[in-house]
């Protein structure tokens, strides 16, 4: 039997511009870049699939100039040649010939996804095992720095029905000033919306024994990696002490990681990433893990735009349970879009279509236009 064989791997990095400054500890983001993979098949078919990060190397190991480089020169290379319908050998070929690197697997293992389904008509949710919903909660991160800013762009959202929970981007300020901001946000919403924080690893143990127990005693749900990663015991105590559950994010960059956080109860809820994991099917390992350990599940982003979104989204619909909901308004925060027709949300949810593939088509004239000379 004649195998449909991987033909080409493309790669271009799209700058697009965001709605606001999008602030974080460690980096203020300007605008959003991404890196669009396109994977073409010997019967026509082609995949495409995302790598995006948050801050560059400010964030992380890779940055999208060198998830481009390493695509070009050493992973899509390998791919050529291949069979197309072997998600499984490809994935396998690229883990033993190249260490980390999980963003740029990510966005490969996506495109092959999306090529595979398209090529048997079915969405990248049922080649991941089947959906069990059709839609997911989405937060929505309020990131101006600002409070009343804050406020009022909440409550703007609870208006159009759009979002419902919020995550503060809290680290970059003194400590007790974060405090009073994300307080006064949490009593202006109440109980109609869910409040969270993420502190970015910018907290040493130390603040945050007191920062945790002050916010989990004014209502904040949960909170996101407030110590560093590398400080496993500091997490352990930390979890063990704090009202409000931990959520584990930068301690996650493998499934290995994941899998050592839960035998040290270093969290109780998992922050789920394509990127960070390695790809759609590498991040339901994790979830796994998680579901094996009794500990909660998130879906996480990078803040991708609607490729990499729907890729994440097609992952997490099939999972049993996500009790914090998900934080897939990436494709929200952009001005400009590259794709044909962008994700749908409404009614707090974003729609994840049953099309074929991950759902999406790319609009070529706009990609030419954002597309990074």
């Amino acid at each position: 039997m004649s195998h449909t064989l991987i033909e080409s791997v493309d790669t271009v990095i799209v700058d697009l511009p965001t709605i606001r400054p999008h602030k974080l500890a460690m980096h203020t983001m300007q605008q959003q870049t991404l890196v669009i993979i396109r994977v073409r098949c010997s019967d026509g078919i082609e995949g495409i699939g995302e790598s995006t990060t948050i801050g560059g190397l400010a964030y992380g190991n890779e940055s999208p100039e060198s998830i481009k480089t390493n695509i070009d020169s050493h992973l899509g290379p390998l791919l050529v040649g291949q069979d197309a319908a072997n998600i499984n050998a490809a994935m396998l070929r690229l883990g033993k010939a190249a260490k980390g690197n999980t963003f740029a697997k990510s966005g490969l293992e996506s495109a092959l996804l999306d090529a595979q389904g398209k090529r048997l008509g079915l969405p990248v949710s049922e080649l991941l095992g089947g959906r069990v919903r059709d839609s997911l909660e989405v937060a929505w991160t309020l990131a101006s720095g600002d409070t009343a800013r804050d406020i009022t762009e909440a409550e703007q959202m609870l208006d159009i029905r759009r979002h419902r929970l919020f995550k503060l981007k809290i680290g970059a300020n003194e400590v007790s000033a974060d405090l009073k901001h994300v307080i006064a946000i949490k009593k202006a919403l109440g109980e109609r919306a869910s409040v969270r924080v993420d502190v970015n690893q910018y907290w040493d143990e130390s603040q945050a024994i007191r920062a945790c127990r002050v916010l989990g005693d004014n209502g904040i749900d949960l909170i996101e990696q407030p110590i560093s990663r590398i400080n496993r015991a500091g997490q352990v105590r930390l979890n063990q002490r704090s009202p409000a559950p931990i959520m584990a994010d930068e301690s996650i960059e493998s499934v290995e990681d994941a899998f050592n956080l839960a035998a040290d109860g270093a969290a109780s809820i998992f922050a789920l990433k394509i990127a960070k994991n390695g790809g759609p099917r590498a991040v339901l390992r994790t979830a796994q893990i998680a579901e094996a350990a009794g500990i909660a599940l998130y879906g996480g982003t990078m803040l991708e735009g609607a490729v990499g979104t729907l890729a994440s989204a097609h992952a997490f619909v099939t999972l049993n349970a996500l009790t914090w909901g998900t934080e897939l308004f990436g494709p929200l925060l952009l001005t400009e879009e590259i794709v044909t027709e962008a994700p749908v949300y409404r009614d707090f949810q974003l729609q994840v279509p049953r099309t074929p593939g991950l759902g999406l088509t790319l609009d070529e004239e706009r990609l030419a236009f954002f597309s990074r000379k």
